[in-house]
């Protein structure tokens, strides 16, 4: 149901506050307007206090502060058939006298007073003595079909041809944008390039970076790597092509009635590619890389991390497609199940819910060395598409992943070294082992004056390291044996 026709219905059966979180307040002053119907509107707002609504015009009714108008509205019935819109009023919750003149008018709506208050603000803060009164709406985002209308307008507008399949990636680009980013993201295109392109949907993941910048609770990761960087985890690699063609398609997936894909958990080894998986599954996918650090989502007062958590949510669906990256799983949810604090196990309750119901393209990929710690519901069925378990690297793919640094970095020296010898020579080492010794060996041959390295000088670094299979060998086996257990597919 759509916000207006909430308001619509909530207004007719007489509640007594709705609170919209929203920050568009343009398009949300429309939207009650159209829903009171012929009901007055009073506005209360931290610039031109007490005011009509439509015009603003502080001079006709007196400018009072919240906690006087309130009082005034309360003790003269000047809320009966009218109704009155609260905005920047967050900050004066606070306040005992102005929570209360709240309360005092609720009540008299809930025995007959027809009223109603609208509080508009872009955070959720609720009083404890006004949660039974209040009712939380927000306003509905864009849909594609919307998206496209605006898109053609503008375009019809400025005299531009726009062919349907551009139409349709910047319409599921722009998701989660208001009908004025859009707009000035188009203008701001078109002045650049002189007409809309792919080259457009450049300045789409700018502002949209900039929206979660903005938050705080998410960061996005600029994303240089792609699948050719990962030595081995054929078996993942293959999974995730598939998932691929899936989010490089999504209208067609969706009409061929294909279900939108959950995410992976990848789980092992330290330093054996999980991170860079994660990152190259963005460019894979053609979609965004967003990075969820759940220290970030917790706040010092009640309630706080559990919006906090809500909140990224809601932005990551927002602004899908994407991918959402849950790094050391563990460490976020540590405690679970056990003596772990109440604010962890609710943030955890959560977010396992939503992964269950989840159907936005929000593509999760949660990486954890040790999951053993975590409760069983996190491999439920439902929750995950698939789990991999990430083992140190096989000979074969030792040698793959020792061709892609040397590869990066002295391409030149290739023909030079015996990658086979190399490859047979670190059983037990991890990819970030052999990347520690490709990066150490050219360090140490520019520092002697080498005109390129050899298998030799790669040879010499490797008998100097100690692999993670040493430095960590009991907690490797007891992990490898958890995994093994409990069926998990070897990526």
């Amino acid at each position: 149901m759509k916000l207006q026709d909430k308001l619509i219905q909530y207004f007719d059966a007489g509640y007594p506050i709705i609170y919209i979180n929203s920050y568009e307040e343009i398009k949300t002053d429309l939207i009650i307007k159209s829903a009171a119907g012929k009901r007055t509107i009073y506005e209360w707002n931290d610039a031109t206090l007490y005011c009509d609504f439509e015009n603003k015009n502080t001079h006709a009714i007196g400018e009072l502060t919240l906690e006087e108008t309130l009082n005034k509205l309360n003790n003269h019935d000047e809320l009966d058939r009218r109704m009155l819109v609260l905005k920047d009023a967050v900050p004066y919750f606070e306040e005992p006298r102005v929570v209360a003149l709240l309360k005092d008018i609720a009540l008299r709506i809930e025995c007959g007073l027809d009223s109603c208050i609208v509080i508009v603000s872009s955070v959720v803060k609720i009083p404890k003595e006004l949660e039974k009164y209040i009712t939380v709406l927000e306003t509905d985002a864009l849909s594609e079909i919307e998206i496209m209308d605006i898109i053609r307008n503008f375009c019809s507008n400025e005299s531009i041809t726009v062919s349907d399949s551009l139409l349709e990636k910047m319409a599921i680009a722009f998701k989660g944008l208001s009908e004025f980013d859009i707009e000035n993201i188009i203008s701001s295109a078109v002045a650049r390039d002189g007409d809309l392109s792919i080259a457009s949907l450049d300045l789409i993941f700018e502002q949209k970076k900039q929206m979660i910048m903005k938050s705080g609770i998410l960061d996005m990761v600029d994303v240089k790597e792609t699948i050719s960087d990962i030595g081995g985890l054929d078996n993942l690699k293959k999974w995730l092509e598939m998932k691929s063609k899936v989010y490089k398609n999504i209208n067609k997936a969706v009409e061929f009635g294909v279900d939108m894909p959950k995410g992976v958990l990848i789980a092992g080894i330290p330093g054996c590619g999980k991170s860079l998986t994660a990152k190259a599954t963005s460019t894979m996918f053609s979609i965004p890389l967003m990075k969820m650090d759940v220290g970030k989502l917790l706040g010092k007062y009640v309630g706080e991390s559990e919006e906090n958590m809500r909140r990224a949510i809601k932005l990551a669906e927002e602004i899908s497609p994407c991918v959402l990256w849950v790094d050391e799983l563990e460490k976020a949810f540590a405690g679970i199940g056990g003596d772990g604090n109440e604010v962890t196990q609710r943030l955890f309750g959560t977010f396992l819910t939503w992964m269950q119901e989840k159907t936005a393209p929000v593509f999760v990929v949660a990486t954890a060395n040790d999951i053993e710690q975590l409760p069983a519901e996190f491999m439920r069925k439902g929750r995950f598409d698939e789990i991999f378990y990430v083992d140190l690297p096989s000979e074969k793919e030792r040698c793959s992943i020792f061709r892609i640094h040397i590869s990066k970095r002295r391409k030149q020296d290739l023909e030079l070294i015996d990658i086979k010898k190399l490859g047979a020579l670190t059983n037990g080492f991890s990819g970030a082992d052999i990347e520690g010794v490709v990066r150490e060996t050219i360090e140490s041959a520019f520092g002697s004056g080498k005109d390129s390295i050899k298998t030799n000088d790669l040879i010499e670094v490797i008998s100097n390291t100690k692999p993670i299979s040493v430095l960590m060998k009991d907690y490797i086996e007891r992990i490898k044996k958890f995994y093994i257990k409990n069926n998990f597919k070897k990526a």
